[in-house]
């Protein structure tokens, strides 16, 4: 079914000259919502899945090896079709959220589609009931059919939190009203309007002024977000409570032993390398974070920062606008440099209408890649406004771009990689682009400025992203006893976020409301630690590319071109890395603590 986009929330954006800004061609998709072939595919849809039950509803155990493949085919021919339309769909509507039409076309389909798939919710039931004697028998009898053992694998993960065929199927409709809940907050968080200056604008234009070098600019924005956020902190808590609480509820049947395990599970990760993450993490803090902002706040020259200094450019810093030429050869010359097939994998999105990337009013706000369906390709959004975080930005959604092309090749069950590990190549990417920029440096002060930015990128990726975590399982736990008030979820907000930023931070009256515009928080419950995950693991992974360079390259393509089909470990081995190892963990903090160890010797 379709993927969840994969949102950055630590897109900046700026303003000035960026010249011409690509816009979506969906055409790929479908030419129109009235399309004659979306019709057809919704008609083929509907009976494709119910001749599905018909012919398979029952009847697993009795198949052979040739009949198991031939129906696992037709599912993904379903999956296919079903995540065409709500590809197109849903990327219609993040263009313009506000755009009552829009809506109610994804709406449409996404009720049509439950309701034409709930017929197939047997089949992964079934195959749960499966002895596994037989499964290993059919796949000894046909390779092409043990291709797809690890969905099998993944499947019967789920087996001891399976429910009732009757209760799969009522959760399964039931699914369209979480979804209304994600549009409350997606329609609420795209139609805010902040005044900065007498001029309304939307959360991106504002968010931007936190990175202004005017402090005061800086000070307003905080100050009008905390006051907008403080307007709607009552919608905001609602629809974290309703969906928390529809998550403990379908927690509680299912047996899951706690609210992060789903995320867990759909993740292929266990549940262990995911505390020793979080655990390495926070013990580094007085290392990471504490440490530079301490740095950050003398560059300053601050007795104490307040949260709109945080992403403050340093005064040495330039406040260049960088147009979107520029942009794109920066990062298709770090790509190329890396290996020439990067960059022609690259090259599409730029000329075939892959890539939204202008700010407009009711578009949804940040930046996701989303992989659509194996045989059509990814398609990315941005709020481009050329500053050097958005360089960064496209370095990152480019990357999962590049990713999804890849992995297409393993088929619309195989394809679609862990959260964990979908973050792998986006990070990569950045960390190329950063690379190839800090190799160009004319000098100290100008490598200064990107050392420190790359370090604040990384801090915001992984401190930010635990804090974060944390925050999400306190707010989970919590809401198991009652229901949360607004100020018992500010509070719980708050107790992250000294603990993360440090004693160089005083926090502003107001501040306590800033997780309401989170969207991981409402689309993907714990989505957020997978950041981390993916930078701790591109770091551990591109040190092995400076220890031996040699055939680096293949191996990193394999591992993208694998998507879903194999478990991280599979993945690291030919690396030498294995992410259940806990010093795996501080091997990939070690980077940031060298870049600080390089911006703390500037200072002598």
């Amino acid at each position: 079914m379709p993927t969840q986009p994969f949102y950055d929330i630590n897109a900046s954006n700026g303003d000035g000259s960026l010249g011409p800004l690509p816009e979506w061609d969906l055409s790929d998709l479908y030419t129109a919502d009235d399309a004659p072939e979306l019709k057809r595919d919704l008609d083929w849809l509907e009976s494709a899945c119910l001749k599905f039950a018909d012919n398979y509803e029952g009847k697993l155990a009795t198949l052979d090896a040739a009949g198991m493949l031939e129906a696992i085919k037709r599912q993904e021919r379903i999956d296919s079709v079903a995540g065409r339309i709500m590809s197109y769909a849903g990327l219609r509507y993040y263009q313009l959220t506000t755009d009552a039409e829009r809506a109610k076309f994804l709406s449409d389909a996404q009720e049509r589609i439950t309701n034409f798939s709930t017929p197939l919710v047997f089949f992964t039931l079934e195959i749960n009931r499966l002895e596994d004697d037989f499964l290993d028998g059919l796949f000894s009898e046909s390779a092409d059919l043990a291709r797809y053992k690890p969905i099998f694998d993944k499947i019967r993960k789920m087996k001891p939190h399976q429910l009732s065929d009757e209760l799969e199927k009522f959760l399964h409709d039931l699914g369209v009203v979480g979804d209304a809940w994600e549009r409350l907050f997606d329609e609420t968080i795209a139609g805010l309007t902040f005044d900065i200056d007498g001029e309304d604008l939307n959360i991106e234009a504002t968010l931007n002024f936190l990175t202004d070098q005017d402090r005061s600019k800086r000070e307003g924005a905080a100050r009008e977000l905390a006051r907008v956020f403080a307007d709607n902190i009552k919608t905001f808590a609602r629809v974290h409570n309703t969906q928390a609480k529809e998550k403990e509820i379908v927690d509680r049947w299912r047996g899951m032993p706690s609210a992060q395990a789903g995320r867990h599970l759909a993740n292929d990760v266990e549940p262990e390398v995911v505390e020793a993450l979080r655990n390495a993490v926070v013990n580094a803090y007085p290392r990471l974070s504490h440490r530079y902002y301490e740095l950050k706040r003398k560059w300053l020259g601050l007795d104490v920062m307040q949260v709109w200094d945080r992403n403050a450019p340093l005064p040495m810093e330039s406040d260049r606008i960088v147009d979107w030429e520029e942009a794109k050869k920066t990062v298709m010359d770090a790509y190329n440099a890396f290996d020439p097939r990067m960059g022609e994998l690259a090259e599409p999105f730029f000329t075939k209408g892959w890539i939204d990337a202008e700010v407009k009013p009711g578009k949804a706000p940040g930046a996701f890649a989303h992989p659509t369906v194996t045989d059509v390709h990814p398609y990315v959004m941005l709020n481009y406004l050329g500053k050097p975080r958005d360089v960064m930005t496209l370095a990152h959604e480019l990357g999962h771009g590049v990713h999804q092309v890849l992995a297409a090749g393993q088929g619309e069950m195989l394809s679609s990689t862990p959260l964990t590990l979908a973050e792998t190549a986006s990070v990569f990417g950045e960390m190329l682009t950063f690379r190839q920029m800090l190799d160009g440096a004319q000098t100290q002060a100008e490598r200064k400025v990107m050392l420190a930015g790359k370090v604040e990128d990384m801090i915001n990726t992984v401190v930010r992203q635990i804090a974060f975590y944390d925050f999400e399982c306190k707010l989970h736990a919590a809401r198991r006893g009652g229901e949360l008030t607004p100020d018992d979820i500010n509070a719980l907000w708050m107790s992250v976020q000294a603990e993360s930023l440090g004693s160089a931070f005083e926090f502003m009256e107001g501040y306590e409301t800033f997780w309401a515009y989170i969207p991981h928080f409402v689309h993907s419950p714990f989505y957020v630690y997978a950041y981390a995950f993916g930078d701790g693991l591109v770091n551990a992974l591109y040190a092995a590319y400076q220890e031996q360079p040699d055939g680096f390259q293949d191996k990193y393509f394999e591992m993208l071109r694998a998507g879903g089909s194999k478990h991280h470990s599979e993945l690291l081995a030919p690396f030498g890395l294995d992410a259940s190892d806990p010093s795996f963990w501080d091997k990939g903090l070690s980077m940031i603590e060298e870049f600080i160890d390089e911006l703390e010797a500037m200072e002598d």
